[in-house]
């Protein structure tokens, strides 16, 4: 099932998002419908927060661009960022802010302790866009958005997209969860 995603000033995407205790059937059900959501997007990312679930749960899929088909997509619960190493600017945009994309800056290489879909723990170092995409990913479970990382003054050039996307005035090519009264934000 596609799931509507939340969009810049839904309250979901701003709460701290709560630990998994476990995958059961429900967490494997909205494993797989996040999949098919980011899949349909399309996008590369996706934080369960963006789909109306506060929980620390992200499923990333790097594969579909050229240069890293050879990742395999990976589901991430309960990450926290052990060490941090060097720093780069990219631009970055996000399913949750459609039509906005801005530069900023993050550390170039991670490591991550998590779990995975079967709740087993791993330890790994991540660099280049795999560590940016989680990095921007774990943003969202700790309330923030990349628009909120950006340098100050691009903030403010965007700031009228950004107006309209809070005010419902924003178009995309996938279901976006426009009502934040219906949405379902465990906190």
């Amino acid at each position: 099932m596609i799931l509507p995603i939340n969009t810049y000033s839904d309250p979901v995407l701003a709460l701290k998002a709560k630990p998994l205790k476990g995958v059961d059937p429900a967490i494997e059900e909205l494993i797989a419908e996040m999949f098919d959501t980011m899949y349909k997007a399309p996008g590369i990312g996706l934080a369960a927060p963006q789909v109306g679930h506060s929980l620390r749960l992200v499923v990333v899929d790097i594969s579909t661009i050229r240069e890293y088909a050879d990742f395999k997509p990976m589901v991430v619960i309960n990450p926290r960022l052990v060490a941090v190493r060097g720093r780069n600017s990219m631009e970055e945009g996000c399913l949750s802010v459609p039509g906005v994309a801005g530069d900023v800056v993050r550390p170039a290489a991670i490591t991550l302790r998590y779990r995975d879909e079967k709740f087993e723990e791993h330890t790994e170092d991540f660099s280049g866009m795999m560590a940016r995409v989680l990095q921007h990913e774990i943003d969202h479970l700790d309330g923030t958005l990349f628009v909120d990382r950006m340098d100050k003054r691009d903030r403010r050039k965007i700031q009228k997209e950004l107006d309209a996307i809070a005010e419902g005035r924003v178009k995309a090519d996938y279901p976006l969860a426009r009502d934040a009264s219906r949405v379902e934000a465990e906190a």
